[in-house]
């Protein structure tokens, strides 16, 4: 609720990234409140333009979490995603966290 109230392309608004003040690199969540933001306001060119990862993150992980909250409420077991899954999107994250700070790429990845 905070955030969708409280600007965080604002500067000082929220806390920056330590990565980004330390060494100056966008990790791969650096953008991901302001895009959050952006979504909650309906912003899908802005929130793509802060972290184009987390906003096609975002429907999957609103699945998962509907999927886990429909199997508790009926009180059946839900499968486990796959250990391979876990894996795949870990290998996403850190190739979108090395490939967004290519000077090359920047305009179109960095936040």
């Amino acid at each position: 609720m905070l955030l969708a109230m409280r600007d965080p392309h604002v500067p000082g608004s929220y806390a920056v990234c330590p990565l980004k003040a330390l060494t100056g690199l966008s990790c791969p969540a650096c953008g991901c409140l302001r895009a959050t933001h952006d979504l909650a306001h309906g912003d899908l060119a802005g929130a793509w333009g802060m972290n184009p990862l987390w906003v096609l993150a975002v429907p999957l992980v609103a699945a998962l979490w509907l999927r886990w909250f429909t199997a508790a409420a009926t009180g059946r077991p839900s499968r486990a995603i796959p250990v391979r899954a876990g894996w795949v999107g870990l290998a996403v994250v850190l190739v979108f966290g090395v490939l967004r700070n290519v000077p090359a790429l920047a305009p179109w990845l960095a936040p």
